[in-house]
């Protein structure tokens, strides 16, 4: 599958996995593995950037814990309709730009943030643009985490130990993050396992 199909089975999606979906569902289980995690490392006013906020549950519930300075990226518009009818304080207030992750990534400063995460988002980005891991973790002055499904589940249709595929037709790359991302110089500095996700904290080196 090329690059130009994998965003634009994204850029409009409808009915499950849309950003109306995960709206209704609202924040889970790995929202409060964020939060929890952004506790420990910093202070309500750190800095934090978002890889493909969808409508924002989990930034939502970032604010809700009292963090201020909340920004996201998404490549369907349709997210941020979706932010100012359920989360209207959180589009108010926070930063938001839409686009392919791997065009407004580098338009970030380094270390311009000192938070970056992921949930369910790179585990989607096309081999073509894994240089974009490297962006991430430039723009990252203190942590960057990564909550993805990182290899076959249970109940997952395909045994390809490399991709997967969400309703036969939108690619899930099963990738070794920590290997990816200690690569490029971070320190993983903490795991949590949960029932689909990997959840891994990785810090910038000095």
């Amino acid at each position: 599958m090329d690059i130009d199909t994998v965003r634009e089975s994204w850029t409009n999606r409808t009915g499950e996995y849309s950003p109306a979906y995960y709206a209704h569902y609202g924040p889970n289980e790995t929202s409060s593995v964020i939060r929890d995690i952004l506790d420990r490392n910093f202070c309500p006013d750190a800095s934090v950037l978002e890889l493909g906020c969808g409508s924002g549950r989990h930034l939502s519930h970032l604010a809700d814990h009292g963090f201020e300075d909340l920004s996201g990226v998404d490549i369907d518009p349709e997210a941020f309709d979706t932010m100012r009818e359920t989360y209207p304080d959180l589009a108010d207030a926070g930063t938001f730009r839409c686009g392919p992750i791997e065009e407004v990534v580098t338009e970030f400063d380094d270390g311009q943030f000192d938070a970056v995460y992921s949930v369910e988002t790179l585990q989607h980005l096309h081999p073509d643009v894994e240089w974009v891991f490297g962006e991430a973790a430039r723009v990252t002055d203190g942590v960057l985490v990564t909550a993805e499904i990182e290899g076959p589940t249970p109940d997952s249709p395909s045994s390809d130990p490399d991709v997967n595929y969400v309703d036969e037709e939108t690619p899930l790359y099963y990738r070794d993050w920590n290997r990816v991302f200690t690569s490029l110089g971070l320190v993983e500095v903490d795991v949590v396992r949960g029932d689909r996700d990997t959840t891994r904290t990785f810090r910038a080196s000095d």
